[in-house]
């Protein structure tokens, strides 16, 4: 995967600029999706991109949308992450964080991925293992749901 694109603060501009630099297109489609991406800064499930982009690009299709979201997972803008119960999610790749998924709700909270620092230096020591903190989920029990169990 290339090196995420630096996005934090940036507009779909900046975005789409450095697409042009990587000489990929930058297509009607690609654009939508960016600049749904960068309003939305946070997670989105491709059906909620494909409705954030509908009303301003009516003519761009849903299958459109998942072939480019894939397009711009592999380009570095998008990461795509699985969180627990829900659908799979997107979010800018430069935002780069890791998820705790709650097991019963399904809450996901975004942390720092330098969290998991001592954890990816212990897998790999011990394991060979790398942990990739932009596709890194820990699954347990979020605080309400814990203290809805508390007697």
């Amino acid at each position: 995967m290339p090196e995420a694109i630096p996005v934090d603060g940036a507009t779909a501009e900046h975005v789409l600029e450095h697409l042009r630099h990587r000489g990929a297109r930058v297509t009607t489609a690609r654009r939508a999706i960016v600049e749904a991406m960068v309003n939305a800064q946070g997670h989105r499930t491709a059906d909620e991109i494909a409705a954030a982009i509908h009303d301003a690009y009516p003519s761009i299709n849903r299958s459109t949308v998942y072939r480019n979201l894939e397009e711009l997972e592999r380009l570095g803008v998008l990461v795509h992450a699985h969180l627990g119960h829900g659908a799979a999610t997107y979010h800018l790749a430069a935002n780069a964080h890791s998820h705790l998924v709650c097991e019963r709700c399904g809450v996901a909270l975004s942390v720092p991925t330098e969290l998991f620092s001592e954890l990816s230096t212990t897998m790999l020591a011990q394991y060979g293992f790398t942990i990739d903190p932009l596709h890194f989920s820990v699954l347990g029990i979020c605080a309400p749901c814990r203290s809805t169990d508390a007697p």
